[in-house]
């Protein structure tokens, strides 16, 4: 006599009951993580609709000064801080992350390929003040030595010009705070990177083969195209943790509230003005932080979508 599975030992009407209380369990935590979200846009927006009313929306954005003592509050500097080092790091990020992601797949042996993968997810998983500590003690010296070198030499030439693009060579400022949070970005790049060459099918491969291409050719024109969606959605998803990137930014930076006008010298962004001055910040202050805050929650939110759209338009599915 064959025993009964287990499933089979169960009634059909307690089958249906548990399936539709898991459906429902699953739909209540949805409508939950959605309600969290605009819950936090709501109040970002409701606490920051002071500064909004006294600046306009337009002269809160587009203003340049940021003096609480004269209760003057702009958001120019700051979105410009951030949207600068966010897609320099990504820039410079891009390639490396890529390569170590080809190489995880296509070159390396299988032991190689694994300690890639945990080497990238020990960098993911480090805590951002660690960063901002090598950024601050090893990168800054390293820094100053190169900067002062090409000020010296434009000095030399007497082209002041280019002195006044690269700035105060100190080591701390924009170009510090790019180096940091590209290095920040290259693991959840390259990760995902990764994991879309990974999924390519071997038959694309060997159909590349089959025709008389090389290792290089069948990765340009077989691999890339394939998992072209998902690699960019991993950059951009990069780039929205450098948007929101905080106490890295904050320690390497220099936190000079005026616009960025120059490569070496000290700026900030909207993670790191919130930081610096929320403990003590009252009244429009305040206010102008949580719109800063809003600001960056829109930003994030609109890179997110941005990612989703990508990965669908550029997937194999999404072009059938």
């Amino acid at each position: 006599m064959t025993a009964r599975p287990p499933e089979a030992r169960i009634s059909p009407l307690y089958r249906a009951l548990g399936d539709r209380l898991f459906a429902g369990v699953v739909l209540v935590l949805c409508l939950l993580i959605i309600g969290i979200v605009v819950l936090i846009g709501w109040q970002l927006a409701a606490n920051g609709s002071r500064a909004f009313a006294a600046f306009g929306l337009l002269g809160f954005l587009g203003g340049s000064t940021w003096d609480p003592v004269a209760n003057i509050f702009g958001a120019w500097p700051f979105i410009v801080g951030t949207l600068i080092t966010s897609v320099a790091a990504l820039v410079l990020a891009f390639f490396p992350a890529l390569a170590v992601a080809i190489f995880a797949v296509e070159y390396a042996p299988r032991w190689l390929g694994s300690v890639l993968q945990y080497a990238l997810e020990l960098l993911a998983s480090l805590p951002s003040v660690i960063y901002g500590l090598w950024g601050l003690l090893v990168l800054a010296p390293v820094l100053r030595q190169i900067e002062q070198a090409m000020v010296g030499w434009a000095v030399e030439r007497e082209a002041d010009w280019l002195v006044q693009i690269l700035g105060a060579p100190i080591g701390i400022g924009m170009a510090n705070a790019v180096i940091v949070l590209a290095v920040m970005v290259i693991p959840y790049a390259a990760s995902l990177a990764k994991d879309s060459i990974a999924l390519v099918p071997n038959t694309q491969r060997e159909a590349a083969y089959g025709l008389g291409a090389t290792k290089w050719e069948v990765i340009r024109m077989a691999v890339l195209p394939y998992a072209r969606g998902g690699i960019l959605a991993g950059v951009i998803l990069g780039f929205t943790r450098a948007l929101g990137e905080t106490m890295a930014v904050v320690m390497v930076i220099g936190n000079n509230k005026n616009l960025p006008f120059t490569v070496f010298g000290s700026a900030t962004t909207i993670p790191s003005a919130i930081v610096n001055e929320f403990g003590e910040a009252q009244g429009l202050q305040l206010s102008s932080l949580l719109a800063l805050g809003f600001i960056l929650f829109i930003l994030s939110g609109a890179m997110n979508l941005l990612a989703a759209w990508i990965v669908k338009r550029m997937s194999v599915e999404g072009r059938l």
